[in-house]
């Protein structure tokens, strides 16, 4: 039994209550579950922490003080452990020097095959650059026709103006008879006399001969002395025919340009041999941008059109702006769109027009200035390099855009680098080929015989890696694809492409939702790969809400019933056919299909207006027209990579965001969007964190937690005591444990054990003195409110309506088993968008209202997913529009209205492939998300 099952006795991490589990070994095993109910407790926080902490135990203290340590799980014992690897969804590293390439290793085997079979070519003619031996040279000599006349010449000076009387008078002193001067032969017996204006090209001429057999050695001597005098340069002159240049060096014979030895680390751009000097590898620069600077070309300048100044009379720059414009004749109350050119180009990039300006005497001491004006855009670049304040770096970060470096355009390697090739393409152009292309790319390649000698292994190990990204549905992204830029789900999947790649056996794998961000079509291509691990002879544990994964799974264990307190309990173990039985499980419900998400009867019919995108050309859209009609709950559908958050994130969310909420972000390519005027406001619930600290939680987000303060400060306790409000507060001295400055932990570092937090020995954690702690509201102290449940704290504050109403829609969105005070650090992404989206759901709605979301099913369960429709729903009665980027069929069924992009992902991507009801798509052929639809409608 040891052998074949992963046995866990006597659980409770978190909220697991006391269970026992047996997970077979060299299996695929779904954990599944309402969001909440313990699923990832069991699987992270107990099998996946055991599993590292042990094998992390096994090295040294030494190498432990490098690997963060994982604590020991509240587990009885657990016994046929194995080492344990997680492939969570967080996101990728931000580092703009980190691309899919380099964090899947393929860069690595791309930089070795180009440093091995990689051809150089002369970055200013294109020619091939070769470097020969003398031995090379003398057998490509040799297959000259027979007595055929050759003179080798060795070159002195290329091109170079000057009468040379020195260099002439120096071959003559070495015995040497004759030069060739600008392509004709000189005696240096006479008297030449060149013109010193002139660039010259003088060649000695070292021997003359005539190709027979036996003149090996001779020529090869003669050779020897001609690469000396032109320092590894060699010209043979062949009678009759064209002159044949030699290098014994990687450079250029006709430019001259030569290139460094070619290693690997040549063609990193993390590294100064490789890295375009320009960016230092980065690729691309910070430039400021006029439409940041103008973004709202409607107003004047005294109306604060110049958004990185201000327009308060008296201030500096905007005086010196008045003194400018008072120079051109130029009005600062007309709207900047109708400013001369003239004035706006001197405005933006300086004028040598001379400005005299006073200022109001409160103006940090000068009154006068006197002088040209350098240009907004030259001045910010000026103080963005200049200062040393974070502030004001973040200030003017505000109106710089990132602009492809002008040296390497975004390609992040030196010139001569990139002259280097392989079937064509350079380094970067290969990055630049989306995978299912490279991959195309590669397994056509034609080589010589000795170069598939050299590039065999490399190119076995280049083409699998491609292979696995290609199962997993990443077949559109391209290696140069900054990693920042990558979804949850992509980062997921690229990991675990990595993960296959390096073919380790007799691991536990935990995953964490693979199925994210991924299109029901290439689910199979997922599961197939998921399938690989096992068949290598690993443990897969898989978290997971996705049916068809349910379904492709050996086992599944159904953690439940409920969330939070309600859960935590082993509600059903086997089979998907075996879940379906167990009347208590709710997911054995969905999957039964006892309980589902209803189809709605009708469709809304709208308000009527629409906003109308023209010519959406951001990233992938081929310059696509889209209407989003208001009123409405649109699901915007499509294959991974099709350019659904292109056109939702990128065009419409920043353009409703630089118009209604007035923000400087500068929207995606566009030429036009209409209908803005019906919505006053812009709602983005996206899956960041709530809060970057521990200090930020559900109570103070939703802002609950000033109603409870409120309350608190209220009480005769209080008010005796002379407290007010802020005393509540754990973020301000006063009321809060100073010893721990409210925090409730302190945190110890152990060096090469896990770093240790503590309770507060002052307060034991509950973050407040004990002065604070003695006011009770209905027997309560504010550090047990915040300990409450959100169901709990339902029933506490019954009779206050305000702090109700906000419990509700944290209910509303199956949130009630969360902490009022649970640190915003230890909630997932999902988590963290439905108390946005409860946040938004309390607050007054007028109706006019955009609500923006990218995969909110992300972590739900089907029951969960069931209430978030619900809720959804709710908003878009009040006659609020609701867009949803979304791949699950549950939500794509409810919809009013679907935008379904595709065909493909990246470049096959892009287009509008169907727009109308959920009935109207599943008619399309060509829609992957329409034939799936018609499945289940």
């Amino acid at each position: 039994m040891k052998d074949s099952h992963i046995v866990i006795r006597g659980a409770r991490q978190h909220n697991l209550k006391n269970i026992d589990v047996k997970i077979p070994r060299n299996k695929f095993v779904v954990v599944t579950g309402l969001s909440g109910s313990g699923k990832s407790s069991l699987a992270f926080d107990t099998i996946y922490a055991e599993g590292q902490r042990r094998y992390v135990e096994s090295l040294s203290s030494y190498a432990r003080q490098f690997l963060g340590q994982m604590d020991k799980p509240e587990v009885d014992e657990i016994t046929g452990m194995s080492p344990s690897i997680s492939i969570d969804q967080k996101t990728t590293s931000k580092n703009p020097r980190s691309t899919v390439g380099t964090v899947t290793e393929i860069y690595d085997y791309l930089r070795l095959l180009f440093a091995r079979i990689g051809r150089p070519y002369c970055p200013k003619c294109g020619k091939e650059i070769t470097s020969f031996s003398i031995d090379q040279m003398v057998d490509e000599l040799m297959k000259l026709d027979e007595r055929t006349k050759i003179q080798i010449l060795g070159p002195n000076v290329v091109q170079k103006k000057g009468t040379h009387k020195k260099l002439l008078e120096s071959i003559k002193k070495e015995g040497y008879v004759r030069v060739r001067i600008d392509g004709q032969l000189h005696d240096l017996m006479e008297d030449i006399d060149l013109n010193k204006n002139q660039a010259h090209t003088i060649e000695t001429v070292v021997d003359r001969l005539i190709i027979k057999e036996g003149i090996e050695s001779r020529l090869a001597d003669s050779l020897e002395l001609a690469t000396e005098i032109g320092h590894g340069l060699v010209h043979v002159d062949v009678i009759g025919g064209e002159t044949k240049v030699f290098s014994t060096k990687l450079s250029c014979p006709h430019c001259g340009i030569a290139i460094e030895e070619i290693s690997p680390r040549s063609f990193s751009f993390n590294n100064p041999l490789g890295a375009c000097p320009t960016c230092n590898g980065i690729g691309y620069s910070k430039e400021p941008d006029v439409d940041l600077i103008l973004p709202n070309k409607d107003l004047s300048i005294d109306q604060g059109g110049i958004s990185c100044y201000s327009n308060s009379p008296g201030t500096y720059y905007y005086e010196i702006i008045r003194g400018l414009a008072k120079k051109f004749s130029v009005d600062t109350k007309v709207p900047i769109k109708d400013l001369p050119k003239n004035f706006l180009d001197a405005l933006l990039y300086g004028s040598d027009q001379e400005i005299s300006v006073s200022f109001d005497s409160y103006f940090s001491g000068r009154k006068r200035y006197r002088g040209t004006f350098e240009g907004i855009i030259n001045n910010l670049k000026r103080r963005y390099t200049e200062t040393n304040s974070d502030r004001m770096i973040d200030r003017i970060d505000d109106f710089m855009t990132d602009i492809p470096c002008p040296t390497c355009h975004g390609a992040r390697l030196k010139e001569s680098l990139l002259s280097v090739r392989i079937a064509g393409l350079n380094i970067y152009e290969v990055t630049e080929l989306s995978i299912s292309k490279a991959l195309d790319f590669f397994k056509k390649l034609e080589l010589t015989e000795k170069e598939k000698i050299i590039a065999s292994e490399v190119l076995k190990e280049i083409i699998s890696r491609l292979s696995f990204l290609d199962n997993v549905g990443l077949n559109y992204l391209t290696l140069a694809r900054m990693s920042g830029s990558l979804s949850g789900g992509e980062a997921q999947r690229i990991r675990l492409a990595t993960q296959i790649g390096s073919a380790l056996v007799g691991v536990i794998y935990v995953l964490d939702e693979p199925s994210i961000g991924l299109h029901q079509r290439d689910n199979a291509m997922l599961l197939k790969t998921l399938r690989d691990l096992t068949d290598l002879g690993n443990t897969l544990i898989v978290v997971e809400h996705d049916e068809e994964t349910m379904e492709a799974a050996d086992e599944i264990i159904d953690i439940g019933p409920g969330a939070g307190i309600h859960g935590g309990q082993l509600v059903a173990q086997g089979t998907a056919e075996d879940i379906m039985k167990v009347k208590e499980s709710i997911t054995g419900d969905y999957l039964k299909k006892r309980r589902q998400i209803k189809v709605p009867k009708e469709r809304r019919p709208g308000n009527g207006h629409k906003i109308h995108v023209k010519g959406a050309s951001e990233n992938n859209l081929k310059g696509i027209d889209v209407d989003f009609p208001l009123g409405k709950f649109i699901v915007v559908s499509g294959v991974s990579g099709s350019g659904k958050s292109s056109l939702v994130n990128e065009v419409l969310l920043k353009s409703l965001q630089q118009k209604i909420n007035k923000s400087r972000v500068k929207p995606g390519c566009c030429k036009e969007i209409t209908g803005l005027d019906q919505l006053d406001k812009v709602v983005d619930i996206d899956q960041s964190p709530i809060g970057r600290t521990p200090r930020s939680n559900p109570a103070t987000y939703t802002g609950t937690f000033d109603l409870i303060r409120d309350l608190f400060a209220m009480t005769n306790e209080a008010k005796m005591r002379g407290y007010k409000k802020g005393r509540f507060s754990f973020n301000v001295k006063g009321g809060r444990c100073e010893a721990c400055k409210g925090d409730g932990i302190i945190k110890v570092e152990m060096h090469f054990l896990p770093d240790v937090y503590v309770p507060c020995e002052v307060c034991k954690g509950k973050r407040y003195n004990r002065e604070t702690l003695e006011v009770k509201y209905k027997g309560k102290n504010i550090s047990e409110v915040l300990d409450m449940t959100v169901e709990e704290a339902m029933d506490f504050f019954k009779n206050h309506p305000r702090i109700l109403r906000k419990l509700e829609t944290l209910m509303d969105v199956g949130l009630g088993y969360i902490k009022l005070g649970q640190p915003s650090t230890q909630l997932s992404g999902g988590e963290a968008q439905r108390i946005k989206l409860a946040t938004e759901l309390s607050k007054r709605s007028t109706g006019k209202t955009v609500y923006i979301l990218d995969e909110p099913t992300t972590g739900l369960h089907m029951y969960d997913v069931d209430k978030l429709v619900q809720v959804l729903n709710r908003l878009v009665d009040l006659g609020n529009t609701v867009i949803v980027i979304e791949h699950n069929l549950d939500v794509i069924k409810v919809a009013d209205a679907i935008i379904d992009l595709g065909p493909e992902g990246g470049d096959g991507g892009g287009q509008v492939i169907a727009t109308g009801t959920p009935e109207e798509v599943a008619q399309c052929k060509e829609s992957y998300t329409g034939q799936f639809l018609k499945k289940i409608l």
